[in-house]
């Protein structure tokens, strides 16, 4: 059994969905989780109000009530492969994320994923990624370590006031040469049938990626990609619709069955650096990880 070390937390609606308790609440929040575990939880006092005191079973709802519970998975994946810090001052901290490690807890994934790992080895509880990655990408991720700063730098992210490079590697046809040229990709993304895939749908775009590519041999290309937006999954398909899904990629075009991951074949797509305008010492950083993606 894997615990989160340290409590998820949320707050109970204005509007109350038709429940009495805070229990029936969490019942309809998380259907995953039957009745007997959430009162063995309060039982033993996992799941808690912000001021420590315990919830039980007969706590009433009530609007806007914080609610602190520990995540738990029965067994928990190791990933076996390391992160590592890039950069770190005393406002920020951007780390390498490894390919199959989240940035942070989620579905089976308790303490392995980058933001527990940083706060064990750094020894700063406080650690928050400002921004997402997927699990499957690897690449640099931006950590805020002082709180009195962290909007500053959520905000680079939301305003586009920061421009962020990427690698990907596609299969393509070696008789024609792609070398050196660019697309501007601008299409709408919209929600899928599946809830954890994304689609290029009609009407107004809401995405915009530019794409390059720099190297190719007669049967991969090495590709420089930026996003100008941040939409889900916007990289992947952007990907797909010029022609190139990344190699490796388990979403598209086609959903492959659900299988344990292939460490021997991770999706070929890295978060290479960011470039800003440091929002506190209005300093201009420019931070890379070293290597990047290699063509066969």
């Amino acid at each position: 059994m894997s615990i989160a070390q340290r409590p998820s937390k949320l707050s109970l609606p204005q509007v109350n969905p038709g429940v009495s308790t805070v229990l029936e609440y969490l019942l309809l929040t998380f259907p995953a989780i039957d009745e007997a575990t959430w009162r063995e939880r309060m039982a033993i006092g996992k799941v808690h109000r912000d001021d420590g005191s315990w919830i039980t079973p007969a706590s009433p709802f009530k609007p806007h009530l914080r609610v602190f519970y520990y995540r738990e998975v029965a067994s928990e994946p190791v990933i076996p492969f390391a992160e590592h810090i890039v950069y770190r001052d005393e406002h920020i901290l951007v780390a390498y994320k490894p390919h199959f490690l989240p940035v942070t807890p989620g579905g089976r994934y308790v303490n392995e994923c980058l933001q527990q790992r940083l706060r064990q080895s750094t020894g700063i509880e406080g650690l928050q990624p400002v921004h997402r990655l997927d699990r499957v990408t690897a690449g640099l991720v931006l950590c805020s370590l002082n709180p009195e700063t962290r909007a500053l730098y959520h905000q680079l992210f939301k305003s586009r006031q920061i421009h962020k490079t990427y690698q990907a590697i596609a299969e393509v046809d070696g008789a024609t040469s792609w070398m050196g040229r660019e697309w501007d990709v601008k299409n709408r993304i919209e929600p899928s049938e599946q809830r954890f895939r994304m689609r290029i749908g009609e009407g107004n775009a809401n995405s915009h990626s530019v794409i390059r590519c720099v190297q190719q041999t007669d049967t991969q290309a090495l590709f420089e990609l930026h996003p100008v937006s941040g939409r889900r999954h916007q990289l992947r398909l952007h990907m797909q619709s010029l022609g190139w899904p990344i190699l490796n990629d388990r979403y598209y075009p086609v959903l492959q069955p659900l299988s344990p991951d292939d460490v021997t074949r991770p999706l070929q797509l890295l978060s290479k650096g960011f470039e800003f305008i440091d929002p506190v010492t209005n300093e201009h950083r420019c931070i890379e990880c070293g290597g990047g993606l290699r063509l066969k």
